[in-house]
């Protein structure tokens, strides 16, 4: 039988849903430069990578269960 997650995992699943997707206006911008990138492709590439660690601790929270 396949449980329905819970809701802690379902929110750490849509923060980088929202942050690339509907945060468009905050960081739709080139002049400000991170680690040589521009802002919109370094927002990007932060969600990229945060993304795993939200999706590893949403994993630990459904395994628990």
């Amino acid at each position: 039988m396949i449980k329905k997650p819970s809701i802690g995992s379902v929110v750490l699943a849509l923060i980088p849903f929202c942050g690339m997707c509907f945060s468009v206006p905050l960081w739709d911008r080139v002049a400000p430069r991170v680690l040589g990138l521009p802002f919109n492709m370094f927002w990007l590439l932060a969600w990229l990578a945060l993304t795993p660690a939200l999706m590893g601790i949403a994993y630990r929270i459904e395994r628990r269960r």
